[in-house]
């Protein structure tokens, strides 16, 4: 499917999503990346506001293959109180967030976002992430292993 066709409620920024999250305390963040990806590159950390990121991959590694359950994974790990639940979406760059927040979406939930740009953002002239936009380079708190 084109990343165009998709349906959700809409892109939101790293700082958008950081204040929907202080402003909505039912809303969660969900990482769609790998593992490994979250053991290497690190992950958003939303603690301070009483509550962790949720990890579901979109695709597994080193496939790539679309997680056939995640939208069962999801519901499972999130337990959304409503169909209009906040739910956030974040990958690398915003590009595999958007297809999980189309696939929550097309299943009832109405309040899915994507976060644009992602965890890293976009490449640079250098093809570098992580020096343009993004959550890390938004100054929002997050942690590595």
């Amino acid at each position: 499917m084109n990343p165009n066709q998709l349906i959700y409620a809409g892109n939101l920024t790293p700082k958008e999503t950081w204040e929907r999250l202080q402003d909505d305390p039912s809303a969660v963040l969900i990482d769609v990346r790998t593992p490994e990806e979250w053991a290497y590159v690190g992950v958003p950390d939303i603690t301070s506001l009483g509550r962790a990121c949720m990890f579901v991959p979109w695709l597994s590694y080193p496939t790539m293959a679309i997680n056939k359950d995640f939208v069962a994974q999801v519901l499972k790990t999130a337990k959304p109180r409503s169909n209009d639940t906040t739910i956030l979406f974040i990958c690398r760059s915003g590009y595999r967030s958007a297809f999980a927040a189309h696939a929550l979406t097309e299943m009832g939930y109405s309040n899915c976002y994507n976060v644009a740009f992602g965890f890293e953002g976009d490449l640079d002239s250098q093809k570098r992430r992580g020096t343009i936009n993004g959550w890390k380079i938004s100054g929002l708190p997050w942690v590595q292993s």
